[in-house]
């Protein structure tokens, strides 16, 4: 008796199987007919992109590509050509600066043998001086023995 009790009060399983069958049946009723249409619609849709669309986007593209690659070669022209002239004008500028150290090079020697010669020639004047100093002393010994022996 408490078994049926129970069954009839709280057991609400068979109740609640028929309303999810009855739930999953007019779902996939439903659905099933929506999803038809669904199909439908990408099939008309994947058809009319296939005949008509596809063509039209294919043409586009090859021209805007003839055109795409047309203008690339010119910019590539271009920039092979600016390449060039920057070669040129960094080649000019080394070449320029070479020479310019050459020139303060050579500049730099003759300094160099200019401040040697002038070393020689004052070399040579202190020596004459030095020379001159000394006759001149050996002669005012010379003097001052004359004067000492009186």
């Amino acid at each position: 008796d408490v078994g049926e009790v129970y069954s009839r009060l709280l057991d609400h399983r068979p109740v609640i199987q028929g309303e999810i069958r009855y739930f999953v049946k007019e779902f996939e009723e439903k659905r099933g007919l929506r999803e038809l249409r669904v199909l439908e619609n990408l099939k008309t849709t994947i058809f009319e992109t296939n005949e008509r669309v596809l063509p039209k986007c294919e043409q586009a593209m090859q021209d805007n590509l003839s055109e795409t690659f047309k203008r690339l070669q010119a910019a590539n022209a271009m920039i092979h050509r600016l390449q060039e002239r920057e070669y040129e004008a960094r080649k000019l500028q080394a070449d320029k600066v070479t020479a310019r150290e050459e020139k303060c090079i050579a500049h730099w020697e003759e300094f160099m043998r200019e401040q040697q010669n002038k070393r020689a020639e004052v070399d040579e004047e202190h020596r004459k001086a030095m020379e001159r100093l000394k006759e001149q002393y050996s002669e005012m010994e010379k003097e001052l023995a004359k004067y000492v022996s009186f």
